[in-house]
């Protein structure tokens, strides 16, 4: 894409402060079974933005382009219906396996971050209780709570880094290794092929501001695809 907006946004900025002024907070309804912390699933998002949206006269729509192999490509669109301005973003996410399934998968997470990001979309828990519940949070350094016990004469206190090759290249060996990934706010973990039939996990989210403890799990940043990632058996 060679332009992000029109080129005047003048009323589209008007209706969007409209927009921003009575948005809702978008509810965590999902588990990621992963890390097992909560996020807000697409339909949540859209549920947080459609009546702002619709009242001011704003019409949303999200589609796919092409991106380079191994990527999708998603335009998030903006449009002021009376006034015709419009504003996009570009979004392109890794796909998680080259097939509609996870070409899917892809597109759902891509939309929904996309639209958070462009509309300044925050989120806040179902349950009022356990938002007011204090929030354990777990060192990079050490195993996180409720993850799969280490093999037998390996330390129980093992780096997140620090995973047994052979336990990582068993059958089930991916998931314990993301178990024992640590958790870390604002940030999920999503599983890629890479060559040589390995598996590459990346690290997405608020990754800008959580580089140092990226970095200490073993994470990687990568500049042309501007990702950080790792593999999963690598110390």
């Amino acid at each position: 894409m060679e332009n992000y907006q029109s080129t005047e946004i003048s009323e589209l900025a008007k209706a969007l402060i409209n927009v921003q002024r009575t948005i809702q907070p978008a509810v965590k309804d999902a588990t990621n079974p992963f890390v097992q912390n909560r996020y807000a699933t697409l339909n949540s998002v859209m549920d947080s933005c459609r009546e702002a949206l619709l009242g001011n006269s704003i019409w949303m729509t999200q589609f796919p382009v092409p991106a380079e192999p191994g990527y999708l490509g998603l335009v998030t669109k903006l449009t002021h219906a009376e006034s015709g301005q419009w504003q996009s973003s570009l979004a392109v996410v890794p796909l998680p396996k080259a097939d509609p399934q996870g070409m899917g998968s892809a597109m759902t997470y891509a939309r929904r971050y996309a639209l958070s990001a462009m509309l300044g979309i925050v989120t806040d828990d179902d349950d009022g209780e356990d938002a007011k519940m204090p929030t354990k949070t777990t060192s990079p350094s050490r195993r996180p709570q409720n993850a799969p016990l280490a093999h037998k004469g390996t330390p129980s206190d093992e780096r997140p880094g620090q995973v047994d090759k052979n336990a990582s290249d068993s059958k089930h060996g991916v998931q314990n290794f993301l178990a024992l990934l640590p958790r870390i706010d604002g940030i999920t973990y999503q599983t890629v092929p890479a060559d040589g039939g390995q598996t590459c996990i990346i690290a997405t989210g608020n990754t800008a501001a959580k580089k140092a403890l990226l970095s200490e799990a073993g994470f990687r940043w990568n500049p042309q695809r501007k990702v950080w990632w790792r593999y999963a058996h690598a110390s």
